[in-house]
């Protein structure tokens, strides 16, 4: 699988779990973000690592 795509849908509670899990692909100021620029398909482990461990399932992929 080769990820394309990355994003957090509106119902973040900004915990910061994703920035933790994989930094070089989420950040979070005001709510979690998707970092501009990132060739997703290198960081696929921590993308769905970060997506397995949000507490309410915002973040998506494809």
């Amino acid at each position: 699988m080769s990820i394309k795509r990355v994003w957090v849908e509106d119902d973040c509670i900004s915990c910061g779990s994703c920035e933790s899990i994989c930094p070089e692909v989420f950040e979070v100021i005001d709510i979690s973000q998707v970092k501009e620029g990132v060739v997703f398909a290198d960081f696929e482990a921590g993308i769905t690592d970060a997506a397995d461990n949000c507490p309410v399932s915002v973040i998506k992929f494809e």
